[in-house]
């Protein structure tokens, strides 16, 4: 798939906002598809497929946030949410429920296009990298689709940030890694993070693998460098 041919579904209530949009992608060679609501957009995915959703927040019915949930739990399909409100919590919680973007209304159409291709680039080269599942310590963990399997056979939900941390480890087996280099894996940093957010981080992914901290078989700590991937991977 070349940028120039990806398929983009918008979801937007508003038409005038709508056509103009999908109007404006078209001139510049994307697929596009533009739709009134979630039913519509679902119906448009399922037949044909999407590389990148650009979702209003405030839709009537099913609104862009849960429309995120849905679609994040599915695929890594690229989120770009779209909103008249300047406040910081819509912008927090749809980033928490792994979109990708967050662009406010009204937008400069350049800068909307330069998120587009880069979120395009990056999506795109995440699936090219990512089709694979390992397994370690009895766990399963499919990096395309973001779902990680417990030895019980349980699912096992991870966020967004905690699935890049873990994708990061998987593909850097024994290699110890420190503090600033997994907090540049994680795509969306909010303002005040900083290095030790990893160590929040790793400990709740500790948590969900069952991995002791005081004697860790998964995810090991080289002290005063940060941490290492060290269970064998199949």
């Amino acid at each position: 798939m070349t940028q120039s041919s990806a398929h983009i579904v918008i979801i937007e209530d508003e038409p005038v906002t709508r056509m103009a949009l999908a109007g404006y992608l078209e001139s510049f060679g994307y697929r596009v598809t533009a739709c009134a609501g979630s039913e519509a957009a679902e119906v448009v995915m399922a037949q044909d497929g999407a590389d990148l959703l650009i979702v209003d927040i405030n839709l009537a019915g099913k609104d862009g946030l849960e429309i995120t949930r849905e679609q994040r739990a599915r695929s890594e399909i690229g989120i770009i949410l779209l909103s008249g409100r300047t406040d910081d919590v819509d912008r927090i919680v749809g980033l928490e429920l792994g979109a990708d973007d967050y662009v406010c209304k009204p937008f400069n159409r350049r800068e909307l296009l330069a998120r587009v291709k880069n979120l395009l680039r990056r999506t795109s080269a995440m699936r090219q990298l990512a089709r694979r599942v390992v397994s370690f310590a009895g766990f399963s963990f499919d990096l395309s689709t973001r779902h990680l399997v417990a030895p019980d056979g349980g699912a096992i939900p991870l966020t967004r940030a905690e699935y890049e941390l873990l994708r990061a480890f998987v593909l850097n087996p024994g290699i110890v890694l420190d503090r600033d280099r997994l907090l540049a894996t994680i795509t969306h940093r909010q303002d005040g993070t900083n290095a030790r957010t990893v160590d929040v981080m790793v400990k709740r992914l500790r948590a969900k693998l069952r991995d002791d901290p005081k004697a860790p078989r998964i995810l090991g700590t080289s002290h005063g460098e940060g941490y290492v991937f060290t269970a064998p991977l199949a």
